[in-house]
């Protein structure tokens, strides 16, 4: 699926901000242990910025929330930088991304630990079943940004990330996208 032009240009959203937006920032040490090869990393590297929709809103009544996902073109030992990745904590809610700007991978696994994935770029749209965990992948050489929306009471799962990881790891070499299967 891709957005029709509607006037807005999704190109030039930046960052979110407002009185009710809320930020978290992903450093690499809160990273390194998704990492095959963390080694020589700085610590303080920024990896990726979250910013969510912070209005409290009843998880009850459907409210749905928002939120854009701005990561940095960082290479970890030739690894493409990745977002921790998570299930949803009530399997029935899903998710919608929408590519902002740069390029990337939207990386899927069920609870079996099959893994595939889907490129994201400006206007493509990505609908999640909430089965699913689901990680970014920045596989291109500027920042990469997507928009996501979400039911309220989805909640996050990322422990189950961490015990089962993705199956696969995502390389840039001499510009080229490379998927390898974890060991």
């Amino acid at each position: 699926m891709k957005l029709v032009n509607t006037g807005i240009y999704l190109d030039r959203i930046r960052d979110l901000d407002g009185p009710d937006v809320t930020c978290c920032r992903k450093y690499f040490k809160d990273m390194k242990q998704a990492y095959e090869n963390p080694a020589g990393m700085d610590e303080e590297t920024l990896m990726y910025t979250v910013y969510n929709d912070g209005r409290a809103v009843s998880e009850e009544n459907g409210s749905l929330r928002f939120g854009l996902t701005v990561m940095e073109p960082v290479l970890v030992n030739g690894e493409c930088n990745m977002t921790r990745g998570h299930f949803h904590a009530d399997p029935h809610c899903d998710e919608y991304y929408v590519g902002i700007r740069g390029e990337g991978i939207l990386l899927y696994m069920d609870r079996d630990g099959k893994t595939w994935g889907e490129k994201v770029h400006p206007g493509s749209v990505h609908y999640i079943n909430g089965q699913y965990a689901h990680r970014l992948v920045n596989t291109g050489v500027e920042k990469f940004s997507a928009g996501c929306v979400w039911p309220a009471k989805a909640g996050h799962d990322y422990k189950a990330v961490e015990q089962r990881e993705f199956a696969v790891r995502i390389y840039l070499e001499n510009n080229k996208v490379i998927l390898k299967e974890r060991d």
